[in-house]
């Protein structure tokens, strides 16, 4: 954070310890009520997070990049911020206005609106704002809760397919994600590397979570299975792990409430190979079955990427997330949430 910025941070928190803006939590139920910051309220994972946390009784602050999109954020419940998560000051006078307990980042830049269209074979371009976020993004919003005395943090991390590529198929949270080098996903490897690594020195806790579906995600995914324009690659050997919204939300409540550090993998029960999920979110969705390509051909035309994913993906174990953070999934298989988001 700028040298200048910070003596201002300072002042303001002074401010609010005279006022008595100390750290107090209200019981609710049994859960100690807590001031929650949501950095990337109206993603796609913040929709269903913000309600969760309103629904427990937490006073909810959630960021957006666009004042048009304030007015969803207080129909969730939450009190709505314009802020840019790239810039050092907007980050550091919001977290200072709203006197959170937590912090919860939860910034991507990985929609339509802001990346265009998915493309794995130039993930380096697609994933160039998300990176920043979790580079610089990350790192404003450490500088944040320091400078205000937040030390409970929750961040976003990414465990789908990308388990290191050596040994069994499934990974738990021992295990580091795989730096895809020389591919254009060795861009985004690098920033989630970083996020685990400065978050979880801070104290706080990284959630690793696996490929989203449900509500703002599944017809995005649907579409090119119906347009047949998602093949299994090669035998499509390749793991993944998936996550519903609503699951990943409920799990993110979790590790705020129980103050978690460490990193944790937010997935369901069930990871599997791309031969056996495909097909399935084709049927489900009312499509034909998944053409199949050749590596040698897909490769030129989907990029390697893609085809580690399908051939050689690592999916990952919820065993740690169950054990230490009582997380009970609405659903415990992409086979039960497949069918019901495309019923």
């Amino acid at each position: 954070m700028p040298a200048l910025v910070m003596p201002a941070l300072m002042s303001q928190l002074g401010g609010l310890s005279r006022l008595g803006f100390g750290r107090q939590f209200l019981r609710y139920g049994k859960v100690m009520v807590m001031r929650v910051f949501v950095a990337g309220g109206t993603g796609v994972l913040g929709r269903r997070l913000v309600p969760q946390l309103v629904a427990r009784g937490h006073q909810v602050t959630a960021t957006t990049t666009s004042a048009a999109k304030l007015g969803l954020l207080e129909q969730l419940g939450a009190e709505a911020v314009v802020m840019d998560g790239l810039d050092a000051l907007s980050v550091g006078e919001a977290v200072a206005k709203a006197r959170p307990e937590v912090i919860v980042h939860q910034m991507t830049a990985i929609s339509v609106a802001h990346a265009g269209k998915p493309d794995m074979k130039h993930m380096d371009q697609w994933f160039a704002g998300t990176n920043r976020l979790r580079l610089e993004g990350t790192d404003h919003l450490l500088a944040a809760a320091e400078a205000t005395g937040v030390t409970n943090f929750v961040a976003q991390s990414y465990a789908a397919w990308n388990g290191i590529r050596e040994g069994g198929w499934v990974k738990t949270e021992q295990d580091p994600i795989d730096p895809m080098t020389g591919t254009p996903a060795e861009p985004g490897m690098k920033a989630i590397g970083h996020v685990e690594d400065v978050v979880v020195k801070a104290g706080g806790a990284v959630l690793r979570y696996g490929w989203f579906y449900g509500p703002g995600a599944t017809d995005d995914l649907a579409e090119p299975v119906r347009k047949r324009q998602f093949p299994v690659v090669g035998g499509g050997a390749g793991y993944c792990s998936w996550v519903h919204l609503d699951d990943a939300a409920s799990a993110t409540v979790l590790a705020v409430e129980k103050e978690a550090s460490g990193v944790f993998n937010i997935v369901d029960d069930e990871p599997a190979p791309a031969n056996e999920w495909l097909p399935y979110l084709a049927a489900c969705a009312g499509a034909k079955r998944p053409m199949r390509v050749p590596t040698w051909l897909a490769r030129p035309l989907a990029g390697e990427v893609a085809v580690m994913m399908m051939t050689e993906g690592r999916g990952f174990s919820n065993a740690k997330a169950k054990r230490e953070l009582g997380w009970e999934l609405r659903y415990s298989s992409w086979r039960q949430g497949f069918k019901a988001e495309l019923a």
